[in-house]
C-alpha cells in the first residue's frame, strides 16, 4: 500500500510543543545568504571539540572491535563503571559504588532528555521542572515531552549569571519535580558557588524535587590549581548524601571524543536503579568497544591537561583582540565566550558577520525564551572556540574588523 502523505496520522501532540533547534534557525537565518567568497568558513557556532583524538582512545576504540559479536548489558562493564568511580575520587573526592552509584550512558544529551521521562510523575496534575534561561536546549524538550512545563529562571550579567532560585514563586515550589542546573554554565561558563548549591540542596530537600547536574563542560577550565566545584563535591563538603541528586558528564569535551557518544550519571542510588530499569527498556546499552576506548579515556589525565593548556591560549589570545569591540566577562569555565554584541540586535550581527566575514557565531536569542517580559539571551551571541589556535585567531580579527565596521 503506498503512503499517503496527507494522511491524518495522530502522534503524540506534546511533538508539537518543541521549538526548532538552534541550529535548524541559524540555517534558516543564512538561508539566501551569499558569505563572503574572498574567504574561507570559519564556523564557532556549535559546540564541536574540533581539538584531535588521543590516539590511544582510537587504539582501545579498535583494538575491542571483538565485543561488537556480543549484547553489552545496560549496567555497563564492571571496568568501566571502575573507571568513572575513580575518576570521580580523583576528581570530586567521593567515594561511590560502582556497582549502583555509576551508570554509562551514550552521551549526557541523551541521558539528560531520558532521565526526565523516568524521574516525571504523570500522575501530577501541575508538573514543573526548573531550567536556566539561556540555557541547553535538551532541557526544555524533555520537560515537554515527560508532560511538564518548563519555568525559566533568567540569568542575567546584572546578576552575575546566577540562577536566583529565591525569584520562584512560593507557591509553585510544591509542583517543581525536577531542576535542570549546568556547572560550568551553558553558555555562561558560569559555576556554581558552594553558598549556591546549599541553597538548592534545601529547596529540594524541603519540597522533594530531584536535581539534574548537568558538568558537561566541568574539565574545560583555566586555574589547574582551581577546578569548577561540582555536585557532588558540594554535596561531600555540605556532609550531604546524594539523595535527588543526579550527575551527568561526558567525554566529548573532555577528551575530544564527541562521534562516541560517552557519558556517565551518578548520585543517588535509587535513581540509578530506577533509570537503569527505564534504560533497559529504552534499549540504552552502550557499545562495547565504546566501553573499553572510554574506560582507557577516564583513566588517563594527561591528554585532558594538554586539552586545557590549548583552550587556555585561545582564550588569552581572542579576548585580547575582541576585548575594545565586544562586551564580555570571561567564563569561569567552558570553552564559549558569551559576548554583548554593539546595537544590540544578535541576529542581524550573526547573519550580517556571516555575510562580511565568513564567519559563523550563534545569536544568544536562539539559545533562550521569553521569561518575565525578556529574552535573556538577546543582544549577545556565542562564540564557541573549539577550531585550532589559528582558526579561532583569524575568526577574532575578522569579528574586530566587521564590529568596528559597524
Amino acid at each position: 500500500m503506498a503512503f499517503d502523505s496527507q494522511d491524518n496520522t495522530e502522534v503524540n501532540p506534546r511533538l508539537d510543543q518543541l521549538q526548532p533547534y538552534p541550529f535548524q534557525r541559524l540555517r534558516e537565518l543564512f538561508a539566501g545568504v551569499i558569505a563572503n567568497p574572498e574567504l574561507s568558513p570559519i564556523n564557532l557556532s556549535i559546540g564541536e571539540p574540533k581539538h584531535p583524538t588521543p590516539d590511544f582512545i582510537r587504539e582501545a576504540l579498535t583494538a575491542n572491535l571483538s565485543g561488537l559479536a556480543n549484547y553489552p548489558i545496560t549496567q555497563g562493564s564492571d571496568a568501566l563503571r571502575g573507571a568513572i568511580a575513580d575518576w570521580c575520587e580523583r576528581r570530586y573526592g567521593v567515594n561511590l559504588d560502582p556497582t549502583n552509584q555509576v551508570l554509562p550512558v551514550n552521551g549526557s544529551r541523551e541521558a539528560l532528555f531520558a532521565f526526565a521521562q523516568a524521574a516525571i510523575d504523570p500522575t501530577k496534575h501541575v508538573k514543573r521542572v526548573l531550567s536556566p534561561n539561556p540555557f541547553y536546549q535538551i532541557y526544555e524538550g524533555a520537560a515537554l515531552l515527560a508532560g511538564a512545563k518548563p519555568y525559566f529562571l533568567n540569568t542575567l550579567a546584572e546578576n552575575g549569571y546566577r540562577m536566583e532560585l529565591d525569584r520562584v514563586p512560593e507557591a509553585m515550589w510544591e509542583t517543581v519535580q525536577l531542576a535542570y542546573v549546568c556547572s560550568p554554565g551553558n553558555p555562561t561558563g558560569k559555576v556554581l558557588t558552594l553558598n549556591e548549591w546549599q541553597a538548592l540542596f534545601d529547596l529540594s530537600e524541603q519540597h522533594g524535587f530531584i536535581i539534574a547536574a548537568d558538568e558537561c563542560y566541568s574539565e574545560i577550565y583555566f586555574d589547574e590549581d582551581d577546578p569548577p566545584l561540582g555536585a557532588l563535591s558540594a554535596a561531600e563538603m555540605l556532609e550531604r548524601d546524594f539523595s535527588r541528586l543526579m550527575v551527568f558528564n561526558s567525554l566529548s569535551k573532555r577528551s575530544n571524543v564527541p562521534g562516541l557518544r560517552s557519558g556517565f550519571v551518578a548520585g543517588d542510588a535509587d535513581l540509578i536503579r530506577q533509570f537503569l530499569l527505564y534504560r533497559t527498556y529504552h534499549g540504552s546499552a552502550m557499545n562495547p568497544a565504546v566501553q573499553a576506548a572510554s574506560t582507557a579515556a577516564w583513566q588517563d589525565e594527561a591528554h585532558v591537561v594538554e586539552n586545557r593548556r590549548q583552550y587556555r591560549e585561545k582564550f588569552a589570545a581572542v579576548m585580547a583582540i575582541l576585548k575594545d569591540v565586544l562586551s564580555f566577562v570571561a567564563p569561569d569555565a567552558a570553552f564559549y565566550l558569551w559576548a554583548k554584541v554593539p546595537g544590540g540586535d544578535d541576529v542581524e550581527f550573526a547573519r550580517e558577520l556571516y555575510r562580511a566575514k565568513h564567519v559563523t557565531v550563534l545569536p544568544g536569542s536562539f539559545l533562550a525564551r521569553d521569561a518575565g517580559e525578556v529574552n535573556p539571551g538577546r543582544g549577545f551571541i556565542r562564540i564557541a572556540l573549539v577550531d585550532n589556535l589559528a582558526s579561532c585567531l583569524e575568526a577574532a580579527q575578522r569579528i574586530k574588523d566587521f564590529s568596528s565596521q559597524s
